[in-house]
């Protein structure tokens, strides 16, 4: 596929990128936009790293070709704070210390952002269970979980 303009919407903003349409997201989230908060894991989306929300949908950036997001709405983990401040997740991963080395967190963030949108008061399961796909090497699970539903809580209070 030859390079070409494509029109994305990051975090709240439209950017135009000149890029060979098979290019992964993740490459150009983070050379041709300066978007870092995605990471290189596997580069096979098998280890959940570089995941951000495509429409609200938690994606693997590595394995997602640019073509696939245009005309469509990418946050990433850089784009859940409102106005230099913490989104009530990201809130509650600090209070709960969470992350450990926080390779694994932006990915995890992203998705645990999708789940309390689609399921504002999750149980314990179905918060192990949307992050199953999500590889933490520190193993911090038991606090990323609590993290979860401290701000799920928080949002019914």
């Amino acid at each position: 596929m030859a390079t070409a303009n494509h029109r994305l919407r990051i975090n709240g903003s439209e950017r135009a990128v000149q890029a060979d349409g098979n290019t992964p997201l993740l490459d150009v989230l983070r050379n041709a936009c300066g978007l870092k908060g995605a990471r290189f894991g596997c580069g096979a989306g098998e280890c959940g790293a570089c995941h951000v929300l495509v429409d609200g949908v938690s994606v693997a950036a590595c394995d997602t070709p640019v073509w696939a997001v245009d005309g469509k709405e990418v946050v990433t983990v850089e784009g859940l704070a409102r106005q230099g401040q913490p989104a009530a997740l990201q809130q509650a991963f600090l209070e709960e210390q969470a992350g450990q080395c926080g390779y694994c967190l932006s990915g995890i963030l992203v998705t645990a952002t999708a789940l309390l949108a689609r399921t504002p008061d999750p149980t314990e399961a179905q918060v192990r269970a949307a992050l199953d796909g999500h590889l933490c090497r520190c193993g911090a699970h038991n606090r990323i979980v609590r993290a979860v539903l401290r701000a799920a809580a928080g949002a019914r209070t």
